[in-house]
């Protein structure tokens, strides 16, 4: 009896694991948008947590599996357009379209920034009429706001089939940081929103586009001192007390090596005696990815970055207070930036942490 009643439960097992992984796969939901340059619009949405991934591609015309070059010519009737699958019970829909909203110039019909013609006109494409409607009613909040002194143009349109962009064009921003960071600058895309939406929103976007994708192997492998590959790429740790920030004691900031993402503040370091910079919290936890690590014989738990994947050592509970952690870093994983050069690097707005 026990038996049968054991094989009952190993045949059923698969098929649990199938409706499980299915009841989590129909949680993720679509939306889409199309803003110009889709090289532009990838990267705003891929920084919210709940955002499983974003696919650049064509969308809103009639010809079945276009080309770039077709699309970019008008022949299509397609525009480049991003599909941003979603979680929405960690990220809504309303979330998505605040986000939309600032990447954009909504009152151009002719193209987006440098880039004209149909192709690179904006919209919402809605996939149900629960999205049809809170993308209407941004749509007039906008409106009524006075930001603008034109009307807006942007269409909310329903969504048709959406054709996946060429391999070179996904995660362009990640892959081709320089030309990427050239391109957008001279978009004249992060001066206008500047102007409309202020310097901390743009700043903001600019660092969060630019400076946190992971460059390639190759490239990293070129950038990178032997050390600092070996702990961020490899999960190394270098030596203790012979690192570069240990008895490190200048106000600033500490970012990630390979991105620059803001990571740590001095004015959270501490002594803590190990021979690595200490630090009893993160200055940005969105930044800060933690995992368990069973390594070295024992469960510890591992800090990584949350944009480049860094390995930056790990986090304990028997740091000082308030917090009573010890986030111990290796000192390769980091950049120091002095409180005196944070608005040259692009730091500006932590400089208010160390104006007392």
């Amino acid at each position: 009896m026990f038996e049968k009643i054991l094989i009952g439960m190993l045949f059923l097992l698969p098929l649990i694991a199938a409706q499980t992984s299915g009841a989590a796969a129909a949680r993720l939901e679509k939306a889409t948008f199309a803003g110009g340059c889709f090289w532009c619009m990838e990267s705003p949405f891929e920084k919210l947590d709940g955002v499983k991934e974003v696919i650049s591609g064509y969308t809103g015309g009639h010809k079945v599996n276009p080309m770039y070059e077709e699309v970019s010519a008008g022949s299509t009737g397609h525009v480049e357009s991003v599909e941003v699958i979603f979680d929405p019970s960690k990220v809504t829909y309303e979330k998505l379209l605040d986000v939309f909203w600032r990447q954009i110039n909504p009152i151009d019909a002719g193209g987006q920034f440098v880039d004209r013609g149909p192709s690179y006109t904006s919209a919402i494409f809605y996939h149900n009429e629960e999205q049809k409607k809170p993308a209407e009613q941004s749509k007039k909040k906008l409106e009524q706001s006075g930001r603008f002194d034109k009307p807006i143009v942007t269409e909310i349109r329903p969504a048709g089939p959406f054709y996946r962009a060429e391999g070179y064009h996904q995660d362009y921003w990640k892959k081709n940081p320089i030309r990427y960071k050239f391109y957008r600058y001279n978009s004249g895309r992060d001066q206008y929103l500047t102007k409309i939406w202020g310097k901390e929103e743009a700043m903001h976007t600019a660092k969060a586009e630019g400076a946190y994708g992971k460059p390639s192997r190759e490239e990293l492998k070129k950038r990178l001192t032997p050390m600092e590959y070996k702990v961020t790429q490899e999960n190394g740790t270098e030596p203790a007390f012979m690192n570069e920030y240990a008895d490190n004691k200048r106000a600033g900031i500490y970012v990630d090596i390979v991105s620059g993402e803001p990571l740590f503040s001095s004015l959270d370091k501490y002594d803590s005696g190990t021979g690595w910079p200490s630090f009893t919290r993160p200055l940005e936890p969105g930044n800060v990815a933690e995992k368990e690590d069973r390594g070295w014989f024992s469960v510890r738990t591992e800090v990584r970055s949350k944009h480049a994947d860094s390995h930056l050592g790990h986090v304990f509970d028997d740091g000082p207070k308030p917090t009573g952690l010890r986030y111990c870093m290796n000192s390769a994983a980091l950049r120091f930036i002095p409180k005196e050069d944070l608005v040259k690097e692009g730091y500006g707005k932590y400089g208010k942490l160390f104006e007392k």
